[in-house]
């Protein structure tokens, strides 16, 4: 595919990059810490057009919906009965640069699974996203897909994206995004920030 410039209706989205992640919990993703430079980079050439999804957990298995009870019985120690609340929050460094107007709550897997958010995107005519943040092969991967049905232009910042299983990241960006080929691009940050013109 022939890379071009990016439009001027193009969006970052930060995926899920939270304490809950970043810290010592079961969820815990090491690689936050390597692609944090570079989330931070794309986040503040254009924090206008940034914003920062957060998967929010429910109090406990009860309160979660379906086969999400299940989910949650499982990994019972990150939800709200036995985490703090802050844990939620988005990492220090972007807590400086979001604000509650770029901070999208879900409680999918997908951001398009939150309320009201392909509304907001047609809203502001967005045509173009672009993703970073964990975890490459859960979050991210399904709202690239939604995405991608939704006929976006879909570009990953390849450096700033990772998972605690590295093995799943590779798959992902070297088997299952390639399918994808016409519809999903993969670029580094620097890339990225060369095409996204004013």
């Amino acid at each position: 595919m022939e890379t071009v410039p990016f439009s001027k209706n193009t969006l970052h989205l930060v995926i899920d990059m939270q304490r809950l992640f970043a810290e010592e919990t079961e969820w815990h993703t090491p690689a936050i810490a390597v692609i944090l430079p570079n989330v931070l980079k794309l986040s503040r050439a254009r924090p206008s057009d940034t914003l920062f999804a957060r998967f929010v957990v429910p109090q406990n298995a009860d309160a979660a919906k379906g086969a999400w009870k299940t989910y949650y019985r499982r990994w019972s120690s990150v939800t709200l009965d036995a985490i703090d609340p802050a844990m939620l929050g988005l990492v220090a460094p972007l807590v400086a640069i979001a604000d509650d107007r770029s901070v999208v709550d879900k409680e999918t897997y997908s951001i398009f699974g939150s309320k009201g958010f392909s509304e907001r995107l047609q809203a502001a005519g967005i045509d173009t996203l672009i993703f970073s943040g964990v975890e490459t092969d859960v979050c991210v991967y399904a709202s690239v897909l939604d995405a991608v049905d939704a006929g976006y232009r879909v570009i990953l910042a390849a450096d700033a994206l990772a998972s605690s299983n590295v093995q799943a990241h590779n798959a992902v960006l070297e088997t299952l995004v390639p399918r994808l080929s016409d519809q999903v691009e993969v670029l580094s940050t620097d890339a990225i920030l060369k095409l996204w013109q004013a």
